[in-house]
This record gives structure tokens, C-alpha cells and sequence, in this order.
């Protein structure tokens, strides 16, 4: 029985975890009321896409701690599966993390495995692991994951009808300019190589000299976009995945 997956396009919000779960809990709630089962957010959505040394380690959490167990609380009430780019601590390191949330507790997380040069702040992630719920097996490829045929090979493999990309594209305008309609086309080659469904979540507007149009979209298996939110607006799209 195909299940309905959400993937939302927000804004870049920065250093403001409480603004960040606002718009979580706003979209999931409209996403329940579709009855959608799964709902992917942007990469690092939770704090921002710090890679300031200072203040990724400033706003990074730890999952095991007393923390983001508070943050999650306010996510008990809705029944999707919550998917979200966070910055994590674990000990002296830093991962880009992707964490899959259920009824308000921790279920599970991917960590990037592809970094670029501008994220050394963080430890390269080396495992893929895979999700299932009710019948719908997935897994997470992070933004610049989805240029590596590894990637998305390691996922379907393991039986994935779906990988989930939390992205997140701001950048300078001239570099915005040239991957406006990039990043269609290397997700598009991931999906004609391993045959799953991709669906995207990212970003969206102006920041310092930079700028993120999105893509925020659904690629079905024959290699389609048959979803996506429009450049420059906020929103969700909602797709059937089997």
C-alpha cells in the first residue's frame, strides 16, 4: 500500500533551535491532517548550517542528552515520521546529521558521508543505515551525498524503495546560478542508477551576499520530477511512495 511522504521547504534559519521546531511542528501538523506517514526537513535545519568552528560547537547536541530529549518532547504529539538535519556532538566530534524521530523519541540517524571542503568542521559519517515503517523501507542521503553513485547504491541495496535528501544549497549567487538546475540532474542520475523514489527538502531565500532557491521535489522511479515547491517560496509537497 503506497505511503504519502512530505518534504518541506523552509527558510534558513540560524542559530535559533526554538524558531527551527516552530516550523517542524507547523508542517508536520498539516502534513498529519493529509495523512502523511513520513516528513523530511532540510540538512542541518535544527541549528543552521554552521561551519564556524565557535558556533557549530556552540548549538550542536548531543543525542543521548537530557537536551534534545526536552526538544523532542515537543514533537510527541504528532504521528508522522520526523526526519531533520541537525548538527551533532558525540565526545570531541561533529557530525552533519540527519535523525529519524517517532512519536517523540529518537529512532534512529544517518551521518554524511560526503563532506565538502568547506565542512571540516565535522567527522565524515560511514554507514547507511535503513528505516522502515509500516511496510516503507528508506534511507538518507545528505545535500552533496547525492553527487556519488556510492551513496545511493549503499541505500537501495538494502532494499530502499526511497532515499531522503536533506539539503541544504545556500550559496553565493553566481554558484547559486549555475546549480539552479544542477541539482536536478545529478539527483535524476542517482535515481536512473538504483530505480527509488528521491525526495528532497531544503532551504529557501536571501542571506549575506548568498542565496538558496530550493530545489525542494519528488524524482520517481523512471526518473521524473513529478512534485516540487516553487524557487523562493516556502511550502511542503506530498507524494505516494510504494
Amino acid at each position: 500500500m503506497p505511503k504519502k511522504v512530505a518534504a518541506c521547504q523552509v527558510p534558513d534559519i540560524r542559530e535559533n533551535i526554538d524558531a527551527s521546531l516552530e516550523w517542524i511542528e507547523n508542517f508536520t501538523k498539516q502534513a498529519e491532517e493529509k495523512d502523511v506517514s513520513l516528513i523530511c526537513f532540510p540538512e542541518c535545519f535544527l541549528q543552521g548550517y554552521l561551519t564556524d568552528e565557535r558556533l557549530a560547537k556552540k548549538y550542536a547536541v548531543n543525542l543521548i542528552s537530557a537536551t534534545f530529549k526536552t526538544m523532542l518532547q515537543r514533537l510527541t504529539k504528532y504521528k508522522p515520521l520526523i526526519v531533520f538535519g541537525l548538527i551533532e556532538q558525540d565526545d570531541d566530534n561533529l557530525f552533519n546529521t540527519a535523525v529519524v524521530i517517532k512519536d517523540g523519541e529518537f529512532f534512529g540517524k544517518y551521518r554524511k558521508t560526503h563532506l565538502l571542503d568547506g565542512e571540516r568542521v565535522f567527522k565524515a559519517g560511514s554507514e547507511y543505515p535503513v528505516f522502515h515503517i509500516n511496510g516503507l523501507t528508506f534511507g538518507i542521503n545528505i545535500c552533496y551525498d547525492t553527487q556519488f553513485s556510492e551513496a545511493a547504491q549503499s541505500v537501495a541495496k538494502q532494499g530502499a524503495t526511497l532515499i531522503l535528501c536533506p539539503a541544504n544549497n545556500m550559496m553565493r549567487y553566481e554558484t547559486a546560478e549555475k546549480f539552479k538546475h544542477l541539482h536536478h540532474k545529478m539527483r535524476i542520475e542517482r535515481v536512473n542508477e538504483t530505480k527509488v523514489w528521491l525526495v528532497s527538502a531544503d532551504v529557501t531565500g536571501e542571506r549575506n551576499g548568498r542565496i538558496s532557491y530550493g530545489p525542494t521535489s519528488a524524482i520517481n522511479p523512471n526518473g521524473q520530477v513529478v512534485e516540487q515547491v516553487p524557487l523562493m517560496e516556502t511550502g511542503m509537497i506530498i507524494v505516494e511512495v510504494t
